[in-house]
């Protein structure tokens, strides 16, 4: 497909109604001289109806404050809003933010982990997400088959090994923001702008290196180790808790935040137990943090993008999304770190499989950087949750108990099969609304 500069975009978002959106909303706006999004179709569904409509009217304030042409719609009719559509963006959250506290609160009341990407928390928000996501894009492929998919709804990589192995859509992509995020980071360490900063990741969703770094094209990785040691780098919802020093000299790569998960389990469990034993799980925290930002969205003064918002983990979401859509469009073979398919660019995994990776964005979808393979001593976690990821997949689309309970048994937050089948039947039971192929 031939983008014509002198054509208006139309972009869906499905799950319109997240407290997000206002920054995919600056990022379209920033960026509406070279990205004409002409129509923004926020969609939500029936119990996301009031957030849909607050959120909805402060895009529409934004939108009104800039003085740009953009119409903004709200519905809850998603095959509606989907018609001739150039992008669709997904966002969604199957069963809400209580289901992401069960997501959490559960393991933890085991004294696993419980966060809502990875170990048990992440088996089961991929179980319910990627049935749903399935069926976007089989009214994509009807609706509007020339639309770029692309999927900010974690587990990013569960739901891209999905589309990749039981679908045949190819346009398609996934993105987090935790690269750009890491990036713009190391950045302020070097006091720079971001944009003098060039790093290569590689590796899997929430599982991604920072493999080199250079500052104006010259290579300084080495000091960007040793300033990244020195200093406490995270994401507003993952607890800065220091990596050993050594470790990271050894590792001769910058570790994303959700690392922390597996390389100091024992500290982030005890944080995640101390803060449970207090009703506090993450969920809860964003659930109060959410509630404040639809507050401050209700206010009709309000025409700009809340600073509060940064509290929640997405920051620079807008940035993410929005120039990934710009590149395309506009052919701008640019290199951003996208979920993708692997094509020989990471050489331990299979040119099937999902991976992130950076990669050179054109009007043709992404093109992943070859960087051969992963460092020896990354290589056996990654390739661990690349299983954990594949079987996930399968148990999510088929439906299949046996595989569900392989996967979280592999998982390296599991400690033992005993404790996988505990929590795996807990979970089952309190999600069954929203897993019906496990219930046929």
């Amino acid at each position: 497909m031939v983008y014509d500069m002198k054509n208006c975009l139309k972009v869906v978002t499905i799950g319109g109604g997240s407290s997000y959106t206002p920054e995919l909303i600056e990022g379209f706006i920033k960026r509406h001289e070279e990205l004409p999004v002409k129509e923004l179709w926020l969609v939500d569904i029936e119990e996301g109806r009031e957030k849909l409509e607050i959120v909805g009217n402060l895009a529409k304030r934004m939108v009104k404050k800039a003085n740009i042409d953009m119409e903004i719609h709200l519905t809850l009719d998603r095959r509606e809003a989907l018609k001739n559509a150039d992008f669709v963006t997904t966002q969604l959250r199957v069963g809400l933010l209580d289901a992401r506290i069960k997501d959490e609160s559960i393991p933890l009341s085991h004294g696993l982990i419980g966060q809502e990407t990875n170990g048990a928390g992440g088996l089961f928000k991929a179980l319910r997400t990627v049935p749903v996501v399935l069926d976007i894009i089989k009214d994509i492929e009807e609706l509007c088959q020339n639309a770029w998919l692309i999927n900010f709804t974690n587990p990013t990589g569960i739901i891209s090994e999905a589309v990749f192995k039981y679908t045949n859509f190819e346009k398609y992509i996934g993105l987090c923001n935790v690269p750009i995020h890491l990036k713009n980071d190391v950045a302020k360490l070097f006091e720079v702008d971001a944009d003098r900063i060039y790093m290569e990741f590689g590796g899997l969703n929430h599982m991604v290196y920072g493999l080199k770094v250079c500052l104006d094209g010259k290579d300084v990785t080495e000091e960007a180790i040793e300033r990244f040691i020195n200093t406490k780098i995270s994401m507003e919802n993952i607890k800065a808790i220091d990596f050993n020093p050594e470790f990271v000299r050894a590792l001769g790569a910058i570790p994303c935040p959700y690392h922390r998960y597996y390389y100091r389990t024992k500290e982030m469990l005890l944080e995640e137990l101390e803060e449970f034993k207090k009703g506090k799980a993450r969920g809860q925290v964003v659930k109060e943090l959410e509630d404040q930002l639809f507050e401050l969205y209700k206010d009709e003064n309000l025409d700009i993008k809340p600073p509060q918002l940064e509290k929640r983990g997405g920051a620079y979401y807008s940035d993410a999304a929005c120039n990934l859509i710009s590149s395309i469009y506009n052919n701008k073979q640019d290199i951003q770190v996208v979920n993708t398919l692997n094509n020989g660019a990471i050489r331990n995994f299979k040119d099937n499989q999902a991976v992130e990776v950076s990669s050179v964005i054109t009007l043709q979808g992404p093109k992943p950087l070859s960087i051969g393979y992963l460092p020896e001593c990354t290589d056996g976690l990654v390739s661990q949750i690349k299983s954990f990821e594949i079987l996930a997949a399968k148990a999510a689309v088929t439906g299949d108990y046996e595989t569900a309970l392989l996967a979280l048994c592999i998982n390296p937050l599991i400690p033992s099969d005993d404790i996988a089948k505990v929590v795996l039947d807990e979970m089952m039971e309190a999600h069954k609304e929203y897993l019906p192929q496990f219930n046929k």
